[in-house]
């Protein structure tokens, strides 16, 4: 579904005033004095930190005000028409260099990937570097062998061992190159791509270093014999090469948003080469990838995928002039009867499906817990041990494009591919597809997620081809057998009335279906590949009988799976019905910024012992009347550009109020010093308000003089956010999200009559409906990070929600400190204090993690305790729930799987790098509650 652009939509305009009011209006001719200043700050001010969200609606703002501060310095000149034509043609020049690398690039993984395969069977015996197809091109007996291409030895035993050595050597460099230089290469990506598509910042995870390793370690992964594919890892490296290669251009380097369309783009142009499916490519994009898909993303992703697949072409790497290994093409027309078949490949598809994310997740589990240190022995162990089963197998011992290649094919004259198309043979190639397919299931779900470049849609749709295949065959024979049957009528006599290798195809579309949840994309994929027009209605009916019994059992593919295993903050596209008011999730003790009588050492403090990524701003915190909010990164701005350009006292007073340009001047006037050296550009302008705290503060402080002034005073009014979303606290849950979705903005206030009650982020949102899940199904467990949480009684949870929510509603969570001076605030005005008297131990909190994470065990560790400032724990105003911990006496939380050292919590906080767990808690405030650390600010 296409979403709504963030700066669209009446908040998105509010969202630009507000920042228009922060600044001088475009038009005016001052700003232009010192254009280059402010596009520095501006820059400087809003670098997200890792592992945070991004706000898109003010991201939106700042890329468009940009452009109209260019345009309107340059006029009506013929500059200002070169560059609008250079601003419209730079996206497409972008896309246009990143469809290229993407080209050469696959070719590049093709080629590798074939040789490495090839040289642990044997050698060319003329030239080292040329792999068995290209050794032997056009010197092949009709037996098919060639006397260029020599195995290493004559001896059975040594070509086996030499086998499993080359094998287990790839799988290991691979692992080595991933875990040494570039632990994000690890895996298939998608799920991480997607995330950051929403908003997610995954710093390196798009670099330089993680494109070449991928490429470099999913040629060494595949030819390993490995259960995976290089077509998840190829969308991957594609957003790689076109993070890397838009980075090139100033214009994407300072917006997200616009950086977000070429990766979408790359997205396309991934799936593009690795299917050679193009037009599959963006619709993958579109129904998988992208949360925001306009019309011009849509273009653009299809003419980056156009130039991608053309550049593949070009290259040619398998001399066949196929994108790809497995394209084929069918002339023969299918029967009704056949029907029957391809609804039992759509069931097989969705079990399938089913199973292998099941068991994955298992073992995903077991990784974490207990192999996050053996990347390397792990990787080297599974290709050892799969090739000790593989050898014996030609289905397993080859590599999986290419089996799929003769899975596919149809059976014409005398042309026999190991034995398929021999009708004697039936049974025993029944016999070998069987124990195939059974290995390569095995396999599968044990290697997928390991620490190599690995992606599970070829191994799916190898193991879908398998079965197709292998019913295939039985039917063929059973219509053979008994041609007058009842069922067969419509076949004619003499003629090839069952085609296997339909049967393989289709098995290969509903695997791939099962495990990807995938409709649309998968039919227009296959259709590409085979350019059968007569099989697309088969096609749909298998996907949709395969979707079907796949959301039956579960809903989400595998994909979405890993994004809550690892705790990534992503909205999915499903629609959610609620019953309830934003005043239920929201949270309500919340960390303020009252406008003034804060002093400058306890801001820092609040930004060292916090990590929240922007703080609302209020009259005070008696009155609570929301003046707006100011992101974490302004704050930290500011006071280092005041540091920088004069000695400021840590007792120095902060003002959040944003004041006209009158009373700014006239505090500058009068000796007060404002932001202490910031770019005259960012000060100029209507603020709108006034700064009257400030002045009464100022006029208190008589008998200073302007140097003793402007040390004592840090101004942060321009860079308040005046109209921040916010609304009303009985809005429906459901609104609220489709703000989230259509709209991005990082953080939604809730205010009463002008008055902050709460907050709401995307974090909260996802915590509500990861406990509602769990309460929905009777006995069920839930799959959580780390561990599985089972409902004891639907009924007697639901009432313990309803009277611990009634009971919170009811209580007076704010409540005063000792020893905490004015500064910035929690709730109705407890004064903050770092204090960690209250803190007691805290339960474990069982979670899984995901990928590899900065303590170099390929781990998340996020904090799951956040005993500073004397924080409670609760989450959006009610207590913790069933995916992120346990209620107590009510859900039971099992550490079946997890990390004893680094345990984390689905959704708490945008960093989730954010250190170990820490062994404090502060007191539960009630009785038989688990509680978690209560959130200011937001993140």
């Amino acid at each position: 579904m296409q979403q709504q652009s963030p700066q669209d939509g009446l908040l998105g305009l509010n969202s630009f005033q507000s920042f228009l009011d922060r600044f001088p209006a475009p038009l005016n001719p001052d700003l232009f004095n010192e254009p280059t200043g402010y596009e520095k700050a501006l820059q400087e001010v809003k670098q997200y930190e890792d592992f945070t969200t991004i706000d898109w609606v003010q991201d939106a703002v700042r890329e468009r005000y940009r452009q109209n501060s260019r345009t309107s310095e340059a006029g009506h000149s013929w500059t200002a028409y070169l560059w609008e034509s250079y601003e419209a043609g730079q996206a497409w020049l972008v896309v246009s260099l990143v469809g290229v690398v993407i080209g050469i690039n696959a070719a590049f993984i093709a080629i590798c990937t074939e040789w490495l395969s090839d040289i642990k069977l044997g050698h060319c015996s003329y030239a080292w570097w040329l792999n068995q197809k290209f050794c032997c091109w056009g010197v092949e007996s009709e037996d098919g062998y060639c006397d260029d291409w020599s195995e290493w030895s004559g001896f059975a035993l040594i070509d086996y061992i030499l086998y499993l050595v080359l094998a287990t050597s790839f799988a290991a460099s691979a692992a080595f190159l991933v875990k040494r230089y570039a632990r994000y290469a690890a895996g298939s990506g998608i799920s991480e791509i997607k995330c950051i598509l929403a908003g997610f910042v995954m710093k390196g995870y798009l670099g330089g270093w993680t494109l070449v390793i991928k490429s470099l370690g999913l040629a060494m992964s595949v030819a390993a014999n490995l259960s995976v594919g290089k077509e998840g890892p190829s969308i991957h490296i594609a957003c790689c090469a076109g993070h890397v290669v838009s980075r090139l251009f100033p214009k994407y380097q300072r917006s997200r948003a616009k950086s977000r369309e070429i990766i979408s783009a790359s997205a396309a142009a991934g799936v593009a080469v690795a299917f050679g499916a193009p037009i599959g490519g963006v619709l993958f994009s579109f129904e998988e990838m992208s949360n925001h898909f306009p019309a011009k993303t849509m273009w653009r992703s299809f003419f980056c995928a156009l130039v991608a697949t053309v550049t593949l072409q070009t290259m040619n790497p398998y001399r066949t002039g196929k994108l790809v290994m497995f394209q084929v093409s069918y002339d023969r027309d299918w029967h009704f009867f056949e029907m029957i078949f391809f609804v039992l490949l759509g069931v097989f598809g969705g079990l399938y499906g089913t199973l292998i994310i099941k068991y994955n997740l298992k073992v995903q589990h077991v990784r974490k817990r207990y192999l996050a240190d053996y990347g390397v022995i792990e990787a080297a162990t599974l290709a050892f041990f799969t090739c000790t089963l593989a050898y014996w197998n030609i289905f397993m011992k080859i590599d999986m494009a290419e089996s799929m290649s003769i899975l596919f094919r149809e059976c014409e004259g005398s042309e026999d591919y190991m034995g398929l198309c021999k009708p004697e043979n039936t049974w025993k190639m029944v016999a070998l597809l069987l124990i195939a397919l059974i290995m390569r299931f095995a396999t599968c779900a044990i290697t997928y997620g390991a620490k190599v470049p690995a992606g599970i849609f070829v191994p799916s749709m190898a193991i879908g081809a398998l079965f197709g295949r292998m019913v295939g065959l039985i039917v063929r024979a059973a219509q053979v057998a008994y041609p007058g049957f009842v069922l067969f009528s419509s076949c004619k006599p003499d003629v090839p009335c069952i085609t296997p290798g339909t049967y393989a195809f289709l098995g290969a579309a509903a695997a791939l279906g099962g495990v990807m949840r995938l409709t649309v994309c998968v039919v227009v994929i296959m259709f590409e590949l085979t350019g059968a027009l007569n099989y697309i209605l088969p096609t749909m009916i298998t996907l949709m009988v395969t979707k079907t019994v796949g959301d039956y059992f579960g809903r989400g593919g595998i994909a979405d799976r890993y994004i809550r295993l690892n705790g990534y903050p992503f909205l999915d596209k499903e629609e959610h019905s609620f019953g309830i008011a934003v005043s239920q999730v929201m949270k309500k003790d919340v960390t303020i910024l009252p406008a003034s009588g804060t002093r400058l050492d306890r801001v820092e403090r609040l930004l060292a012992d916090t990590n929240y990524q922007g703080f609302p701003v209020v009259e005070d915190s008696t009155s609570r009347t929301l003046i707006g909010y100011i992101g974490r990164s302004e704050l930290r701005y500011v006071i280092d550009k005041a540091k920088r350009a004069r000695n400021v006292s840590p007792m120095a007073h902060c003002f959040f109020r944003p004041g006209s340009m009158e009373s700014r001047q006239h505090m500058e006037q009068s000796g007060v010093g404002t932001m202490g050296g910031l770019d005259q550009g960012m000060r100029r302008g209507s603020m709108g308000g006034d700064l009257g705290a400030g002045t009464s503060s100022t006029a208190s402080m008589g008998g200073a003089n302007r140097g003793e002034n402007e040390t004592n005073y840090v101004d942060f009014g321009p860079f308040i956010d005046q109209t921040p979303i916010a609304v009303h606290p009985k809005l429906p849950l459901e609104t609220v999200m489709e703000f989230f979705k259509k709209m991005g903005p990082r953080v939604i206030l809730i205010e009463h009559q002008g008055k902050l009650v709460g907050l709401i982020t995307i974090k909260d949102l996802l915590k509500y409906i990861t406990r509602t899940e769990a309460l929905d199904e009777e006995e069920e467990e839930v799959e959580v990070p780390g561990g599985r949480v089972r409902r004891e009684s639907d009924a007697s949870a639901r009432q313990w929600w309803s009277s611990t929510s009634q009971r919170r509603q009811s209580q007076q969570p704010y409540q005063q400190q000792q020893g905490g001076s004015s500064g910035f605030h929690r709730g109705n005005g407890n004064a903050f204090s770092s204090s960690r008297a209250h803190a007691h131990a805290s339960p474990p909190v069982s979670s899984g993690g995901g990928g590899y994470g900065q303590n170099g065990a390929g781990q998340y560790t996020p904090r799951t305790s956040v005993p500073r400032a004397g924080r409670s724990p609760s989450v959006g105003g009610m207590t913790m729930a069933s995916s992120i911990g346990s209620f107590r006496d009510r859900i039971e939380l099992t550490e079946v799987e997890g990390d004893d050292e680094h345990e984390n919590v689905l959704f708490d906080h945008d960093g989730y790098l954010d250190g170990p767990r820490s062994d404090e808690e502060p007191e539960d405030q009630d009785e038989g509650e688990v509680q978690l650390p209560r959130h200011g600010g937001h993140k």
